[in-house]
């Protein structure tokens, strides 16, 4: 059973930066996609960025594209997430997401976190 563990949320100010971690167990983190997904209050949880076992292949969402990079180190079996220049409009719960299979990734993951705050003041 895959098991993952963000941290890194927190309070930051418009314009500055977070760095999310999740911290995979349960299987070697090299076997699966991974990526971050986000819920805003009263709003579907939403795709963020996903990269693919090896960091071949990185996919963003167009509201995150040129401020977030997602990233691994799959020695560590963690997957990151560096959010820069955050907007309000960027708070949410961040979700680490994990799946067998690339094309799942996006839509609908076969292993979830249980998420991190992060919210962003004006």
């Amino acid at each position: 059973q895959v098991q993952l563990v963000e941290s890194g949320g927190g309070l930051v100010q418009a314009g500055g930066s977070l760095r999310l971690s999740c911290t995979a167990s349960g299987r070697t983190s090299s076997s699966l996609h991974m990526g971050w997904f986000r819920q805003a209050p009263r709003k579907e949880r939403e795709f963020v960025a996903a990269i693919s076992r090896f960091a071949i292949t990185t996919v963003n969402a167009d509201s995150v594209k040129g401020r977030f990079t997602i990233s691994r180190d799959n020695a560590k079996n963690t997957l990151y997430l560096q959010a820069n220049s955050l907007k309000p409009e960027d708070t949410a719960v961040y979700y680490c997401a994990a799946s067998d299979n690339w094309m799942t990734i996006k839509s609908k993951p076969d292993y979830w976190g249980q998420g991190t705050q992060v919210t962003v003041s004006s």
